[in-house]
C-alpha cells in the first residue's frame, strides 16, 4: 500500500504527537525518544498509537527487541518534521509580536512634514511602546545613513541608492492656492498657461524648480512660471500666500486647514500638479534595518494613521 504523507493529515493531530513520532524515528527507540521529550515511555506510546488512529496508517514496526519504520512512516517522516519547523516558526513570530518593543529608532524627515505631520502622531506611538526610545533628525538634507547610524529615513522621493529599500508610507497632494482677495484683484484662473502672468511661489531649491508641471487627464503642460519669492522652506511659501502675495503650490498638509476655512482657494482645481518631489513619502532603509521589528512597528503604525499610499 502507497501511502501519500500530505493525505495523511487530521485535525486532530498535535505537535505533540508528531514530536513523539520524529524522535522515535531518529531513535529507532521508544525509551530513547522518551528520554529526549521528558516524559514516559508509556506516554510516547500512547502519542504514537493517537497519530496512527489519526492518519489511519501503521507508521512503526515494532517487535520485543526493536523499532523500525514502516514504508508509511518512511513517507510521513519528512512531512512531520517540516510541520514541526512550519509550528515553531509561527510560534517564534507570535512571541516577537507579543513581547515588548524594546531600543532605539533613529529617524530622520523632511522639516516641514516632519514637524506638521510626523511629530504629532510620534507621541502615540511611544504610548503604545513605552520601552522604546526614538530619535528624530529634521532635516532637508539626505543624510547619509550609515556614517550617521539613521535606521529610517522618511522622504518626499523614492529615488535612492541600490543598496537601500523604500516602503510607502503617506500620500503627499500638491495643490495650487491663492488667497480669494488676490485672485478676485488679480482674476481667476482658467488655463495653465495663465500663471506665467501672475506671481508664482513654491518649494525652490533649483531652477529647474521654476517650470511647473500640470497634468489634466491625458494631457499636461510646463509652465515657466515668475518666481517673486522663492524659499527652501514650504512653511515659508505657505506664509507668503496666506499674505496675498501670489499663487502658491503647496503640499496639501500645509494648506488643507487654510482652504477649509477660506483662508486660501484653490487654483485651477482640474490640473494636477507634478512635482519631482513625487506624491509619496516612503521610508527609505538598508534591508536589514526595516527588518527590524521596532521599525516594523514604526512603519505598520504610519501607514495606519496616515492613510493609503499611492500604489
Amino acid at each position: 500500500v502507497v501511502h501519500d504523507p500530505e493525505t495523511m493529515v487530521h485535525s486532530k493531530i498535535s505537535t505533540d504527537m508528531l514530536a513523539a513520532f520524529v524522535r522515535v524515528a531518529e531513535h529507532l527507540s521508544v525509551s530513547a525518544a522518551a528520554a529526549d521529550l521528558g516524559v514516559g515511555k508509556s506516554v510516547v506510546s500512547k502519542r504514537i498509537a493517537q497519530l496512527e488512529a489519526a492518519v489511519k496508517a501503521t507508521l512503526f514496526s515494532r517487535s520485543t527487541r526493536k523499532v523500525a519504520l514502516t514504508p508509511a512512516g518512511e513517507a510521513y517522516l519528512e512531512f512531520a518534521r517540516r510541520a514541526l519547523v512550519e509550528v515553531a516558526s509561527a510560534q517564534e513570530r507570535l512571541r516577537d509580536l507579543r513581547a515588548e518593543l524594546t531600543g532605539q529608532i533613529r529617524v530622520t524627515a523632511p522639516v516641514s512634514w516632519g514637524q506638521r505631520v510626523l511629530a504629532r502622531q510620534l507621541p502615540e506611538f511611544l504610548r503604545r511602546h513605552p520601552a522604546l526610545e526614538l530619535e528624530l533628525l529634521l532635516s532637508d538634507r539626505v543624510m547619509d545613513l550609515a556614517h550617521e547610524r539613521v535606521d529610517l529615513a522618511l522622504r518626499w522621493t523614492v529615488a535612492h541608492a541600490g543598496d537601500l529599500s523604500a516602503v510607502p508610507v503617506a500620500a503627499i497632494d500638491w495643490v495650487l492656492a491663492a488667497t480669494p482677495a488676490y485672485l478676485a484683484a488679480a482674476g481667476a484662473l482658467q488655463h495653465p498657461d495663465q500663471l506665467a502672468a501672475h506671481p508664482c511661489m513654491g518649494y525652490w531649491r533649483e531652477p529647474a524648480d521654476e517650470v511647473w508641471v500640470l497634468r489634466a487627464g491625458a494631457g499636461s503642460r510646463h509652465v515657466r512660471v515668475r518666481s517673486r519669492l522663492r524659499a527652501n522652506s514650504p512653511d515659508a511659501v505657505a506664509e507668503a500666500a496666506l499674505a496675498g502675495l501670489g499663487v502658491a503650490l503647496l503640499p496639501g498638509y500645509l494648506c488643507d486647514d487654510a482652504l477649509a476655512d477660506g483662508r486660501l482657494q484653490r487654483v485651477l482645481p482640474d490640473w494636477t500638479p507634478l512635482t519631482r518631489f513625487g506624491h509619496t513619502i516612503s521610508a527609505v532603509a538598508p534591508p536589514d534595518r526595516l527588518r527590524l521589528m521596532r521599525c516594523q512597528a514604526l512603519l505598520g503604525f504610519l501607514r495606519q494613521r496616515l492613510g493609503p499610499v499611492p500604489g
